[in-house]
C-alpha cells in the first residue's frame, strides 16, 4: 500500500501539480485499488475457514469422583449393611443362612445387571417404551470408558460406566431386601431362582417405568427421587407376598424367635444409615447443592423416625428398645428415599415423625392382626414407609413448604399422580411375585424340609455354624 500512495506521489511532482493537492486523490484510488485487491483474498480465506461446532459435554471430575463414592456407599449397604442387619435379627441356627443368602443375590444380580438388566431399565424400548426397555446394550454392547449418561442439568454429563454401576447397586438390594419376609424357612436354590426371575419381570419394568425417559410413571409426572416405589415398596409387596405364599416359621407365635445378637443389627442399621447417603445423595448425580439437600434430608428424617419410633414404644410399652431405635431410623431412611432431594428439611422431619409410629403400628398391631409371618418386617418398615414417603412427596415438594417444586405443580394433581405411582407397583410387584414364587414352588419346591428348618439353615443347607461353641 505505501509503495502505490509513493508512485503516485513521484508521478505528481514530475507532472507539476503540487504533493498536497494530489495527496487526497492519491489516497482515494490507492484504497480502492487495495479493496478490489483484497476482496477476493478475504472471500477465499472465509470459505476455507472450517466451522466450528459446539464441543460435545465431558464429565466433570468431582460429579465423577462422587458417583463412584456414592456406589462404594450402596455396596457398603449391601455387604455388609444388609446381611448384619438381618443376620443379627435371625436366630443363631440360621445367620449363615441370611449372610449367604444377601451375598450371592448380590453376585446374581450384578451379572444379570451388564448383561440386559441395564439395557431393558433404561434403553429406548419402542413401542413398548412406556413399560420395558430394548436390547440395543445387551451385554454393554456400544458402551466405552469415553460414553457418557446425562444428569439432570443440560450440558452435564457422567460416564455411562459410573451411572451403570451405579444403578447395578439399587437393583442389587432391592432384590436382597426380600429376603427378610420369608427368612429362616426358604430353600437356597429356589430363592436364587426367584430372584431371577423377579428382578427381571418386576424391578426392570417397574424401574424403566419410574426413572426412564418414556416410561408410563415417568412421563406421568411420578416424583421418585431415589427409589421409593423402585426399591421399598417393590420389595416390601414381593416379601409379604413371599411370606403368605411360603407359611408361617414352624412355631411361630408358639417358640421364642427373638434376635440372637442385637449388637450385630445396630451395626448393620449404622451401615445401612451411612451406606445410604450414597443411596439418596448419589441419586442428585452431581456433587451440587441437590446432594447436598439429599444429604441433609437423610440425616434429620432418619432421626426424626428414630425417636418417634422410640418414644412411642417407650409410651405402648414401658420402655425404649435398641430394636425399636434401629427399626426406627430404618423407616426414616425408607420414607425420604423418595423425597430426598426434593423436600426442605423440615418437611424430612415431619415425614420421619410421622414413619416412625405408623411403621411401629404395621409391625405390631397389623401384622398380628393379619397374622402373616414377615419375619425380618420388610413389608411393615420397607413398603409401609414407602408409601408414606411416596404420597408425602408429593405433598412437601411445595415451594411453599420448603420444597424445590416441580413445573405446573398443584399439590392435590401431584399426591393423585404419586398415589397412582403406589397403587401400579404394588399391583405389578404383588402379581409378578405371586407368579414368579408359583413357578419356582411347582419346579423345585420353596420350603426346606421340616427337619431342616428345626436343625436350622446354617448346617442343614450350608453344612457350617455361626458359632462354634
Amino acid at each position: 500500500m505505501n509503495k502505490i500512495i509513493a508512485s503516485f506521489m513521484l508521478l505528481a511532482m514530475l507532472s507539476g501539480l503540487s504533493a498536497p493537492a494530489f495527496a487526497e486523490e492519491a489516497l482515494a484510488t490507492a484504497s480502492a485499488v487495495a479493496e478490489t485487491m483484497a476482496a477476493p483474498v478475504v472471500e477465499a480465506v472465509l470459505a476455507a475457514e472450517p466451522v466450528v461446532e459446539a464441543a460435545a459435554p465431558v464429565p466433570n471430575k468431582g460429579d465423577t469422583t462422587w458417583m463412584l463414592l456414592s456406589t462404594l456407599l450402596v455396596i457398603l449397604m449391601i455387604v455388609p449393611g444388609l446381611s448384619l442387619f438381618y443376620g443379627g435379627l435371625v436366630r443363631a441356627k440360621n445367620m449363615l443362612s441370611v449372610l449367604s443368602q444377601v451375598f450371592a443375590i448380590f453376585a446374581l444380580i450384578s451379572i444379570l445387571w451388564v448383561i440386559y438388566g441395564y439395557t431393558l431399565a433404561f434403553g429406548d424400548g419402542g413401542g413398548f417404551n412406556w413399560m420395558i426397555g430394548d436390547l440395543s446394550k445387551l451385554f454393554l454392547a456400544g458402551v466405552t470408558p469415553d460414553s457418557t449418561a446425562a444428569t439432570f442439568t443440560d450440558g452435564v454429563v457422567i460416564p455411562e460406566l459410573s451411572f451403570i454401576a451405579f444403578q447395578l447397586t439399587f437393583a442389587a438390594i432391592t432384590t436382597a431386601l426380600i429376603i427378610g419376609g420369608f427368612a429362616e424357612r426358604i430353600k437356597f436354590s429356589a430363592l436364587l431362582v426367584f430372584s431371577a426371575l423377579w428382578f427381571t419381570l418386576s424391578y426392570l419394568p417397574i424401574a424403566h417405568m419410574v426413572w426412564a425417559t418414556g416410561g408410563y410413571l415417568f412421563e406421568m409426572g411420578a416424583l421418585d427421587f431415589a427409589g421409593g416405589t423402585v426399591v421399598h415398596i417393590n420389595a416390601g409387596i414381593a416379601a409379604l407376598v413371599g411370606a403368605i405364599v411360603i407359611g408361617k416359621r414352624i412355631g411361630y407365635g408358639k417358640e421364642p424367635m427373638a434376635p440372637h445378637n442385637l449388637p450385630m443389627t445396630m451395626i448393620g442399621a449404622s451401615l445401612l444409615w451411612v451406606g445410604w447417603f450414597g443411596f439418596n445423595a448419589g441419586s442428585n448425580l452431581e456433587a451440587t447443592g441437590g446432594a447436598a439437600l439429599a444429604l441433609l434430608n437423610t440425616i434429620v428424617a432418619t432421626g426424626a423416625a428414630a425417636l418417634a419410633w422410640m418414644f412411642a414404644e417407650w409410651m405402648l410399652r414401658g420402655k425404649p428398645s435398641m430394636l425399636g431405635i434401629a427399626s426406627g431410623a430404618i423407616a426414616g431412611l425408607v420414607v425420604v428415599t423418595p423425597a430426598a432431594g426434593l423436600v426442605g428439611p423440615m418437611g424430612a422431619i415431619i415425614l420421619g415423625l410421622i414413619a416412625g409410629p405408623i411403621c411401629l403400628w404395621a409391625v405390631s398391631g397389623l401384622k398380628r392382626s393379619l397374622g402373616y409371618d414377615d419375619s425380618l418386617d420388610v413389608f411393615g418398615i420397607h413398603a409401609v414407609g414407602g408409601i408414606i414417603g411416596a404420597i408425602g412427596t408429593g405433598i412437601f415438594v411445595s415451594p411453599a413448604l420448603g420444597g424445590v417444586g416441580v413445573a405446573d405443580y398443584s399439590m392435590m394433581g401431584q399426591v393423585m399422580t404419586q398415589a397412582a405411582g403406589v397403587l401400579i407397583t404394588v399391583v405389578w410387584s404383588g402379581v409378578v411375585a405371586f407368579v414368579c414364587f408359583k413357578l419356582v414352588d411347582l419346579t423345585i419346591g420353596l420350603r426346606v424340609s421340616e427337619e431342616a428348618e428345626r436343625e436350622g439353615l446354617d448346617t442343614s443347607t450350608h453344612g457350617e455354624r455361626a458359632y462354634n461353641v
